[in-house]
């Protein structure tokens, strides 16, 4: 074999070499890239994925608002694939209807107390929102983060702290903006809000025996426009790569307990 044939399989057995090595992991001691979010459907997500979905597929086209808002305009017909919200209830609902798919739990989250980080009325636990002359926001009875404040509240006792509401809002961001901006001393919010405006406000931590069980269902919508991406989107959700970006963003995952 003369020289030049020989460079010329040495190269084409080192261009195989790296091609299978990168295919399995191995090439320069790095993991494969994960797979891209899958792009292209119309996602009505609740308000509290708004940070990880975009990261995740920032090329989805997204309506992000409470659960029970973006429910009642996907029964009117607004042309949404996918519907990711913040408690089973209202997927559940639109399955029940025959709307949507059947869902599946995809995440769950935490309720934890925000204030303000110079904390005016001195909060230092749960309990401390009903004392006199606290200004409360919280959620609306009809969002899930209203659903979970008052299921919380029940649970310790604390139905006295409505009596130091002063606002009840559409969604978790709209709670969050209140309290980071000082318009009011605490709100209830999920542990994932905190992290966009953790220079801003406080968490404090709910005991156990008053945090309530916080689980997120994704469901494909029945008349999707873009039914082989959306439904590419939800199984990517439950995929490896899927529960690491939602991890990442804080977002427990079902099945861990």
């Amino acid at each position: 074999m003369n020289r030049r044939i020989r460079r010329a399989v040495v190269a084409v057995s080192a261009a195989l070499a790296l091609s299978v090595a990168a295919a399995l992991g191995l090439g320069a001691g790095r993991a494969p890239a994960p797979p891209p979010a899958p792009t292209g459907a119309t996602v009505f997500g609740a308000a509290s994925l708004t940070e990880v979905f975009r990261a995740m597929a920032p090329k989805n086209t997204y309506n992000f608002a409470g659960s029970d808002q973006l429910s009642f305009q996907i029964e009117q017909g607004a042309p949404a694939d996918v519907f990711a919200a913040a408690s089973p209830k209202y997927p559940e609902a639109l399955y029940d209807k025959k709307i949507v798919f059947k869902p599946h739990v995809f995440a769950t989250n935490r309720v934890v107390v925000i204030v303000p980080k110079s904390n005016p009325a001195k909060i230092r636990s749960i309990y401390d929102l009903a004392n006199s002359g606290v200004k409360l926001v919280i959620g609306d009875a009809n969002v899930p983060i209203g659903a979970y404040t008052r299921a919380a509240f029940k649970a310790l006792g604390l139905n006295a702290a409505l009596a130091n509401v002063v606002s009840n809002e559409q969604d978790v961001k709209a709670v969050v903006a209140k309290v980071a901006l000082g318009e009011a001393d605490a709100g209830l919010a999920y542990i994932t809000d905190v992290r966009p405006v953790k220079e801003k406000v406080t968490a404090i931590a709910i005991p156990a025996a008053g945090q309530p069980l916080v689980e997120y269902e994704i469901a494909v919508v029945r008349g999707a426009k873009h039914r082989a991406a959306a439904s590419a989107f939800v199984r990517y959700l439950l995929t490896k790569p899927g529960r690491a970006a939602l991890d990442g963003f804080g977002f427990g995952l079902p099945g861990r307990g």
